[in-house]
């Protein structure tokens, strides 16, 4: 039986995705093409703004792709937009505790699960040509890059509504780094594989090599992001250079 790309998602396979940060909807169109499971746009650190962001989602719609966007912020309104406009996932940077995780889920999902506002009319429902009853709900992924976020893991893995447990190196490398006596940031990944386990939650994380990809996998992350667009551009544009 097929299966949805969400349903992908959400399963414990392991699937590829990338990073989309140039804000641009024909490079998300083309990537959408190229045989991914899953797409990142990037509000937070990429160009992407709120208003390209339905031309980009618009862009990728109908080709066997997940979207899952980052939001900049905790903001429940944005949220709430963002999946109005059809992203089959959220992804929020720094979760710290499973205060603000529950938080999150909130914003996400209707009452009485949560304070989402609801109406029909919304571009993930067809604008009211399609039933919101029996859609499948949004997946949360929850970013841990702080040392605060490693040492409330398990209770954020905990939090019903936590779907992924998503690492951000660079952020996590640099907060390991600047705090004494925090854990390695090799021991920090056992951690939060350790305790998604323990609560059936997904892991996953941000790459640069593909070839990375298959000891990743043995450690435990399934939810595998490689590379971005800004890097593949840069890359081949450096090689352009080198080859004259």
């Amino acid at each position: 039986m097929n299966i949805t790309p969400l349903q992908k998602l959400r399963s414990t396979d392991p699937s590829l995705g990338t990073w989309l940060s140039s804000g641009s909807a024909t490079v998300s169109e083309l990537a959408a093409q190229c045989g991914l499971d899953w797409l990142l746009l990037d509000m937070e650190h990429g160009c992407l703004s709120e208003a390209e962001l339905l031309s980009n989602l618009r862009a990728i719609n109908g080709h066997p792709v997940a979207t899952v966007v980052r939001v900049p912020t905790h903001e429940a309104g944005l949220i709430a937009r963002v999946l109005d406009w059809g992203a089959d996932a959220i992804m929020v940077p720094h979760v710290e505790s499973a205060t603000e995780a529950e938080a999150l889920v909130r914003a996400m999902r209707y009452s009485p699960e949560g304070d989402r506002g609801f109406s029909r009319s919304v571009r993930a429902y067809g604008y009211g040509l399609e039933s919101p009853e029996g859609q499948p709900k949004p997946m949360l992924f929850a970013q841990i890059e702080s040392v605060r976020g490693v040492e409330n893991v398990e209770a954020i893995a905990g939090v019903e509504g936590v779907d992924v447990l998503f690492v951000g190196p660079a952020d996590l490398r640099l907060s390991l780094s600047t705090h004494p006596g925090a854990p390695s940031y090799e021991e920090a990944l056992d951690l939060i594989i350790e305790s998604a386990k323990t609560h059936a939650t997904l892991t996953g994380i941000l790459v640069r090599d593909r070839k990375d990809t298959e000891q990743l996998i043995k450690q435990g992350f399934t939810k595998i992001a490689v590379d971005s667009d800004m890097s593949i551009l840069r890359s081949g544009f450096l090689s352009i250079r080198g080859e004259r």
